[in-house]
């Protein structure tokens, strides 16, 4: 028997990974990003699909340890003092937020659906609690967490992911059973438990963990450093857990409170693997939690249900963003990935049907609700960013260039730029750089530099910027096909300069040739010659030796190069290579 069971889980757990390998690639190569692949494979895979996994609640338990492991690597890039100047938009922002949403979505309960007041505020209430997991896992796959509307969403669901507590106590005071079934002392209790819990775990983080680190890290046991990483998310989700909070609540605060240790990298490191693929197992049963049998036989209430919860909350959230003084863009943004219900609803709605809250039918209907919104949201994130307009370009502060006639013309003010300035300024050369990005313009002028707002790509820009007197034109842009046609501009219109570019990689260089641009510069062509020669002298060789060895790399490259280009097209051109000491690669940088 215990062989058959054996067999069985395995087979559920390689059916699970398989729907994952094949959906999660096809869903983001269609642009429908990873979260709804996993719901998709989860739904078809599950109880309600081809029944290939059974037990969907089981699979949801262990696999929120991915939950619980994303929000211990979100808490190690905040350290205290950063969470400590969040605390108006978590408790302020956060707050007003929930209330606002708590009171009208009980609001479409009563009125809109005719539910008593107390099983429409439960409702209403799972409603509110955000998906942490789906919303982190946005914000994440489009690098928005350390971003300010990223940080201010962060704070909303540290709140929401509080409430879970005293939502807890509030459905044991509406338990119909009389004043025995919510004593006051157990209210008490809990919070009490819940503070020591907070505390044990403060104390921890502040005199045992960081010892704990600099203990195993001196006996160099690679998998025991990994397995205390493990023990520290877990064991902090499980003291947060006994005492009434939420897992992901104690992985979070483990988190900050390692934020400053020097062994920050190596933990997240340690923990990243897990967090993967425990989070695309969450989402895996999330979908196979849909159960399909409610949503057909209820459809109408369901729809009814999705659409109006969903309308409601992103009208709450807009409105508190705008109340916030968010922009338009931010505030419609948070409210589009923050419409659904959560993870933590199931918890509640379980808790108040086992109090006689809600009934079952109540709790299936309203768990279906809430998977149907978190597989609506990638869906509705995705429509909106096809939809929205992009933000237009603040331009304050920032003055477009006119009536410029520098001797050198610098396109493009980034790293690379920076540095081609130096030499034309230690030689007293009047220069002008232009920049179509606005943030870097306003960057520059607080360090003692003129640059000017312009689009290097268009010719009306290239002449009010002088490109038509200047000697020399340098195109310092990091974007190949703009780079290009900055390239074929200059020549075509003002060939009396001399044009010198950056390029990316080979094929690029190529390209710019053709283009007739003067000289060419692969990015990092110095640096990885002076690297490669200071490898040779480690090695043994002299200066001398070594740069004859890079100097016969440099010109074995040109030639491979110059029969790769037309060679009359090449001539009295100079190019500059890097990377590539071995005979031919095409493709190479």
């Amino acid at each position: 028997m215990a062989d058959a069971s054996g067999g069985s889980d395995l087979v559920q757990v390689v059916t699970l990974l398989g729907a994952a390998v094949v959906a999660v690639p096809l869903f983001k190569r269609i642009g429908l990003g990873s979260v709804l692949g996993y719901l998709a494979a989860g739904l078809v895979v599950g109880p309600f699909g081809l029944k290939l996994v059974a037990e969907p609640q089981t699979i949801l338990h262990v696999a929120e340890l991915g939950v619980v492991m994303f929000l211990f690597i979100i808490g190690l890039e905040m350290k205290p003092s950063h969470l400590w100047a969040m605390r108006r938009q978590i408790f302020g922002l956060g707050s007003l937020q929930v209330l606002v949403c708590a009171a009208l979505l009980t609001l479409v309960g009563v009125v809109g659906f005719g539910t008593p007041w107390a099983v429409a505020f439960v409702a209403g209430m799972g409603f509110v609690l955000t998906s942490t997991a789906i919303v982190m896992q946005l914000l994440s796959e489009r690098g928005d967490i350390a971003a300010p509307r990223g940080q201010r969403v962060v704070a909303i669901l540290l709140l929401e992911d509080l409430l879970i507590v005293p939502l807890l106590a509030l459905v044991a005071f509406l338990a119909p059973h009389g004043a025995e079934a919510r004593p006051v002392g157990g209210l008490w209790g809990q919070i009490g438990l819940a503070a020591a819990a907070l505390a044990a775990l403060v104390a921890a983080g502040l005199w045992l963990l960081n010892p704990l680190f600099g203990l195993l890290a001196r006996a160099k046991a690679r998998e025991v450093m990994t397995a205390a990483a493990l023990l520290v998310v877990l064991g902090a989700a499980l003291l947060m857990e006994l005492g009434g909070l939420s897992m992901a609540m104690g992985a979070f605060l483990a988190g900050v409170l390692l934020s400053e240790s020097n062994f920050r990298h190596q933990l997240e490191a340690d923990v990243e693997p897990f967090r993967g693929l425990l989070l695309g197992l969450f989402f895996l049963g999330v979908g196979m939690a849909l159960d399909l049998d409610v949503v057909r036989a209820q459809w109408p209430l369901v729809l009814a249900g999705v659409l109006s919860l969903m309308l409601t909350k992103a009208l709450c959230i807009y409105a508190v963003a705008r109340l916030a003084r968010s922009s338009h863009a931010d505030a419609l943004d948070r409210a589009v990935i923050m419409a659904q219900g959560g993870e933590f609803a199931f918890v509640l709605y379980n808790a108040a049907q086992s109090q006689g809250v809600i009934s079952g039918q109540v709790n299936a209907l309203m768990t279906a609700v809430v998977v149907v919104s978190m597989a609506l949201t990638p869906l509705a994130v995705m429509l909106h960013r096809r939809l929205a307009r992009a933000p237009a370009l603040s331009l304050d502060g920032v003055e477009a260039v006119h009536d410029s006639c520098g001797s050198v013309l610098i396109i493009g003010f980034g790293r690379f730029g920076q540095l081609v300035s130096q030499g034309p300024l230690a030689r007293g050369a009047d220069i002008t750089i232009i920049d179509a990005d606005p943030e870097t313009v306003r960057d520059a002028s607080r360090y003692g530099f003129k640059v000017y707002y312009g689009d290097g790509t268009r010719p009306e820009v290239l002449h009010a910027a002088g490109a038509h007197q200047a000697r020399v034109v340098v195109s310092a842009i990091d974007d190949r096909p703009a780079a290009t046609r900055i390239a074929e501009i200059v020549k075509a219109e003002f060939p009396q300069a001399r044009l010198l570019v950056r390029a990316f990689d080979r094929e690029h260089a190529r390209d710019l040739v053709k283009a007739d641009a003067d000289v060419v510069v692969r990015e990092v062509f110095e640096s990885s010659l002076l690297l490669g020669g200071e490898a040779l002298k480690a090695l043994g060789a002299s200066d001398e030796e070594a740069g004859e060895i890079m100097d016969d790399i440099r010109r074995r490259d040109a030639e491979r190069f110059a029969l790769e280009v037309a060679g009359d097209r090449f001539a009295g051109r100079s190019l500059v290579y890097f990377n590539q000491p071995a005979p031919p690669a095409d493709d190479a940088r």
